[in-house]
């Protein structure tokens, strides 16, 4: 199969089936069924979210398989519609079998364990025992800058009066201790 793009052209699809071909403008048959599609399996029932996945089901569909062997094609509107209906069929037996039960929050929390797994627990404590070691590696001034400002939740202003600099120069103090801890930790 292939796809052609040109300067205002649709995605045109020209494939072989059953030894013809067939040559759609699928972007032009979008724009002039696709709400056409939609408000028919509105019609039968379809929710909204679930009419706009199934129309553009519909063109995925059409666009990958084309009409079956020995299925001439004389109305791609038609087509469309037929596509639509057998996709929409299908998706109303899978959900009659399975069954879905809405949870409101205090049973999810409860089913949900907020706890992290043992995976994450030793990655998050190497991650803090490099980031310890990397800010005890900073000059101390540096180190007080940048503990008072990202940790501590002073402004730059306020950190810049309390270690008695400029307050560009505290950012660049700041500026720096990122850098160090970026290179020393891998940017994790």
């Amino acid at each position: 199969m292939s796809a052609s793009h040109g300067e205002g052209a649709g995605w045109e699809q020209r494939r072989e089936f059953g030894g013809r071909a067939l040559s759609w403008d699928l972007q032009k048959l979008f724009k002039s069924h696709a709400s056409e599609i939609v408000r028919a399996l509105r019609r039968r029932g379809v929710n909204p979210e679930t009419a706009a996945d199934i129309t553009q089901d519909t063109f995925v569909r059409v666009l990958a398989l084309g009409p079956d062997d020995g299925f001439e094609v004389h109305n791609p509107r038609a087509y469309l519609h037929q596509v639509s209906r057998r996709l929409s069929i299908n998706h109303q037996r899978r959900e009659a079998l399975v069954s879905m039960v809405e949870l409101d929050d205090a049973i999810s929390e409860k089913i949900a364990d907020p706890a992290p797994n043992a995976e994450r627990v030793v990655y998050d404590r190497q991650v803090l025992r490099m980031t310890a070691i990397a800010l005890s590696e900073l000059p101390e001034r540096t180190r007080i800058a940048f503990e008072m400002h990202r940790l501590g939740e002073h402004t730059l202003a306020d950190v810049a009066q309390r270690i008695g600099l400029s307050t560009t120069r505290t950012w660049a103090l700041i500026r720096d201790a990122y850098r160090h801890l970026i290179a020393r930790t891998g940017g994790i």
